[in-house]
């Protein structure tokens, strides 16, 4: 029997490699820019057609390549970031694997242009699927320009899962935005078709935040700045004030790697305790910076997980850099240590070397009423005209009193008969009872049963609004005053996405300058909320709901705006908007469950509560 087991063809093999490296057009901007920022660019300018389907271009300025190092760059596991085992351990650089061009060469048509500085002359290479189809001499500035044109051209299964141009371009803003905030040193510009999405010049931290989220963060930001031994930070965060019902803008960044890290996300949410409401998120950007010998960033192929030698010493160095500027710029209360040695200020001692203890004296017949009038009425004569005065008004008050007692419980009377009689002849008579401002008790034949009020009107407020998209009948409440709400680009290329959706709901919006909308109006039965913070939440919980599931946009958009707008526990309710909820409850078509899932209704019968009295 002959053997079965041989290698894979190079092509074949960059092609499976590409599947973990490449999987979207924003792997790739990620990869390339990475590239440029190794090579010591001070200039990186992205351009991007029909969301990086066709064309995703990178020019930078940096050392550029020899011919050779050109060619030798396209073959997998080629870098010139590694020479030993050893160097694993020392990493600073983006990349080291030696993967992004071999792969997104294999799945797309790639011309690259370098020359080094000082040559006189660059190179040129043309490749198609992981072959050569010219390499000649060029004119071409120092640096170095790559274009991946056709992304997964010879794979269109793959092209076939892209999403659409909205989508792709959200998530290629958000890489962008990874490589931008972190090396403000350097400047960025990106174009998407004939548009400028940013244009970064080199400045600081704080600048290049303002460019990249608006100049209206520069009165939101708080520094965070810490050095130790173990570990340097530094960075903003949001002022809770400013806090948003999103997530997007939490970035953790090490040795200026974008990270990915719940157990660091949960130190900085500690160190805003009960200064955010629940339903609200902390905002971050902090750059850690730590010996690379403490970290192991080769756990996951896009480097965004890592694993710390002694993570809980950076929690705790994280927590507390957090707590002391929030206390330090007036944001939480904050403890004067240097005001300690002063809390006990005790007085000089006297002269003659003996405290004396303070004396008091009082005057017991002492009588602040007892002043002769100046109109010549002595103090006795007034004192007791107004004791008539006071008496005769006082027996008055009281019998009005007594008179009104009577008639009181005469009507009080009745009403206890009447409430009487329609409890025995009246059998729909609806009782039901709040617990904790959470949950609803009724009564049924059986025993009872429980409904948790936020979760069944959830899924009152999920089907009307999935009945209201299928009949075109949301109806919209115009403002009185239009609102402008500003989203970070991501979520501004999302709003743009679901516009026609959104607008579906009952929303009025326009935009309005660069990542800004204007709400002009809201859907007609969400009056009671505040328009910006009604659309900001109905964001969130889309985002959320992403994650969670796989669903259609107007399904996702039932569910985060029922989520958004239903009745949040603690909020009392009158009978009457408990019996209305309940009514509403069963005229769903699914009342048993939230639309996550979740239960609504538990019942307990009479023979458990027997069991339980039983001795």
């Amino acid at each position: 029997m002959s053997d079965i087991i041989q290698l894979l063809p190079d092509s074949v093999a960059n092609q499976i490699a590409a599947g973990e490296v490449v999987q979207r057009p924003a792997s790739a901007v990620k990869e390339l820019m990475e590239n440029a920022l190794d090579a010591g660019s001070t200039q990186i300018k992205l351009i991007a057609k029909d969301a990086g389907k066709t064309l995703i271009q990178i020019i930078d300025n940096g050392c550029g390549m020899s011919e050779s190092d050109a060619r030798m760059s396209f073959e997998r596991h080629a870098t010139s970031k590694i020479r030993k085992a050893d160097d694993l351990f020392a990493i600073r650089t983006m990349g080291f694997r030696g993967e992004a061009l071999a792969s997104i060469a294999a799945i797309a048509q790639v011309e690259l242009k370098t020359k080094r500085i000082g040559d006189e002359i660059g190179v040129k290479i043309d490749i198609e699927g992981s072959e050569v189809k010219n390499q000649e001499a060029t004119h071409c500035p120092e640096g170095t320009s790559i274009s991946v044109k056709n992304l997964f051209y010879n794979v269109p299964a793959r092209r076939n899962f892209l999403k659409t141009d909205a989508v792709e371009l959200r998530h290629i803003i958000e890489e962008f935005q990874r490589v931008a905030i972190p090396n403000p040193q350097v400047a960025f510009s990106f174009h998407h078709n004939t548009t400028e999405v940013f244009n970064l010049p080199v400045g600081n931290l704080k600048q290049r935040l303002m460019g990249v989220f608006g100049n209206s963060y520069n009165t939101r930001l708080v520094p965070v700045e810490e050095n130790t031994e173990i570990v340097k930070i530094k960075g903003y965060v949001i002022k809770p004030d400013f806090a948003k019902k999103t997530r997007g803008e939490q970035f953790f960044f090490l040795n200026k790697r974008f990270i990915k890290s719940a157990y660091l996300h949960h130190a900085v949410q500690s160190a805003f305790e009960q200064l955010l409401p629940k339903d609200s998120f902390a905002s971050y950007f902090l750059l850690l910076d730590v010996d690379p010998k403490t970290i192991d960033i080769n756990i996951h192929p896009t480097k965004t997980e890592v694993k710390f030698e002694d993570e809980k010493a950076i929690y705790a160095f994280l927590r507390s850099a957090i707590k002391k500027s929030l206390g330090q710029f007036n944001i939480a209360p904050s403890l004067d240590f240097n005001q300690e040695a002063h809390l006990y200020n005790m007085p000089l001692k006297p002269v003659d070397g003996i405290y004396k203890q303070p004396t008091i004296t009082v005057d017991p017949n002492y009588n602040p009423f007892k002043i002769d009038s100046p109109l010549g009425i002595k103090s006795s004569e007034r004192d007791l005209s107004n004791r008539a005065n006071w008496e005769k008004m006082y027996s008055r008050h009281a019998d009005n009193q007594l008179e009104f007692e009577i008639k009181k419980e005469e009507e009080t009377q009745q009403t206890i008969n009447t409430d009487w009689d329609n409890e025995l002849h009246e059998s729909n008579l609806k009782s039901s009872y709040q617990l904790h401002n959470k949950y609803i008790l009724t009564h049924i034949k059986t025993g009872f049963m429980v409904i948790d009020q936020q979760g069944g009107h959830e899924r009152i407020l999920y089907e009307r609004i999935l009945y209201a998209f299928e009949k075109n009948k949301s109806a919209t409440q115009q403002e009185l005053f239009p609102k402008t709400i500003e989203l970070n680009p991501a979520d501004f290329a999302l709003v743009k996405e679901l516009n026609s959706e959104i607008q579906s709901l009952g929303f009025d919006i326009s935009e309005f300058g660069k990542n800004t909308f204007v709400i002009h109006g809201i859907p007609a039965d969400t009056v009671n909320f505040d328009s910006v913070n009604l659309l900001e939440g109905l964001i969130e919980n889309y985002k959320q709901n992403q994650l969670e599931l796989k669903s259609d946009k107007r399904e996702n958009l039932a569910r985060a705006m029922a989520r958004n707008m239903s009745i949040k526990s603690g909020r009392a309710l009158t009978q009457e908007e408990m019996n209305n909820l309940i009514d509403e409850l069963f005229a769903c078509k699914m009342p048993y469950s939230t639309p996550s899932g979740k239960p609504t209704i538990t019942t307990f019968s009479s023979e458990d509560l027997d069991k339980r009295f039983k001795k």
